[in-house]
């Protein structure tokens, strides 16, 4: 019997390892072409894409803020990915991030809300010897904690920068509501509030104001509402911003780039933050939210369904599109005419390319406006390192505070008009 099994397995075995050694490299070969497709190693590096008038300013900015017109290499084997690098925005922040040393303020709103921001003071002299403050406008449901906003803080401060960061309405764990209404989209009273405080307290400072994703939405939409906002403004910088909620709603249902799963994603962080406000949001005091409003919320898988149950109503909009239409910079960024820079990445999978088009247009018409659309980066990523681990500071930390740069020296070039300011014939 025991000679019979061996002499069939000795008839079957001499197929086997070949068999195993096929099934093996077809394996390794599967899952390298995976990795291949999904973290976009084919794709090649590249100097941003630039889109301006020809200006003496715009020559004068791109010449010294050389980064813009230098190849942008994220990463070796994941910052082609802008999942990847989106990803690890979100979860990881930024590698060792600072922890810059500040102080909290309390202002009081008309309508019994409580704004907050926090003060970061320079670190050293700035290159101009001027008394320069960024104002920040962080992105959805941020605040000054989160490691990106601490990793630019730390750098801006190192530069002689003063920085006052927006803490959004109901964003910090730790701060109570004080009437039943928190940040929204488009809604630029807090970051208001804040400007009007700095402009107070340090009236020789000029202001540089800064708007990441959301926050991109809202400091556009500040300057541009009104004139007087621009005052003692030196300049304008967004990044990862989307312009048009309207236009953007219809491309968060898509799959494409996984954008319905992001979407899922954010309005699950939403409701969270909505849920730790339960209280203030849903209580006695409230006129504008009722028990059904917050049972829809429970059942809500989109930021739309967020912000057509929730976030419209408090600021009374009527409908979705109301609070979409009235609350997107895409209709008041136009009234910009400081120098303003709008950076977006092209595998933002947050950010549809038709969305692009804005800036785009708004660049080819106005000449203070520089549009730079870099081919890798993510949401808010922009990670830089040699193979696998990032830089702590990232490609977009430098861009911003090298134009600021670029723009205080300009600034410091320019013949002044007789009430100090500079003449706006001069810069744009």
């Amino acid at each position: 019997m025991s000679g019979h099994v061996e002499k069939n397995a000795q008839t079957v075995s001499p197929d086997m390892p070949a068999m195993f050694d096929g099934m093996k490299l077809a394996a390794v070969a599967t899952v390298l072409y995976i990795i291949v497709r999904c973290l976009n190693l084919k794709s090649p590096t590249a100097a941003p894409e630039i889109t301006c008038q020809d200006t003496a300013l715009n020559r004068y900015l791109l010449k010294s803020c050389s980064i813009l017109t230098k190849e942008y290499i994220p990463p070796l084997l994941w910052g082609k990915s802008g999942h990847f690098q989106t990803a690890l925005y979100g979860k990881m922040g930024r590698v060792s991030s600072p922890h810059p040393c500040g102080m909290r303020l309390y202002l009081p709103m008309q309508d019994g809300a409580t704004a907050t921001f926090d003060l970061f003071e320079p670190l050293g002299d700035h290159l101009t010897g001027d008394d320069i403050t960024m104002v920040i406008c962080p992105g959805i449901g941020n605040h000054s904690e989160k490691h990106y906003i601490r990793t630019f803080v730390g750098y801006s401060q190192k530069q002689g920068y003063r920085c006052a960061v927006l803490n959004h309405l109901g964003a910090l764990p730790n701060i109570e509501l004080t009437s039943p209404r928190m940040f929204t989209y488009g809604c630029t009273w807090e970051f208001s509030a804040m400007v009007s405080y700095i402009k107070r307290a340090f009236p020789q400072t000029r202001l540089i104001v800064v708007g990441f994703s959301l926050g991109g939405n809202i400091v556009c939409k500040f300057l541009g509402e009104n004139q007087a906002n621009q005052e003692k403004v030196l300049c304008c910088v967004s990044v990862c911003q989307g312009y048009s909620a309207l236009r953007a709603q219809e491309t968060f249902l898509q799959w494409d780039r996984c954008r319905r799963l992001y979407n899922f994603l954010m309005a699950d962080n939403m409701k969270k933050i909505i849920l730790s406000h339960r209280g203030s949001l849903f209580g006695t005091r409230s006129r504008k939210m009722e028990i059904m409003d917050l049972s829809r919320l429970y059942t809500a898988t989109s930021l739309m369904q967020i912000d057509d149950n929730i976030m419209r109503k408090f600021h009374g909009h009527d409908s979705l599109k109301e609070y979409y239409e009235k609350e997107s910079c895409v209709h008041y960024i136009h009234n910009v005419n400081v120098p303003l820079l709008l950076v977006n990445s092209s595998d933002d999978p947050l950010v549809h390319e038709s969305l692009l088009t804005i800036p785009r247009t708004l660049a080819e018409k106005k000449e203070n406006v520089i549009f730079v659309l870099t081919l890798h980066g993510g949401h808010l990523g922009f990670f830089e390192g040699a193979v696998l681990f990032p830089q702590p500071l990232t490609w977009m930390d430098k861009v911003i505070v090298s134009y600021a740069n670029a723009i205080c020296q300009w600034q410091k070039q320019q013949p002044q008009s007789a009430d100090g300011q500079l003449d706006e014939q001069e810069t744009l």
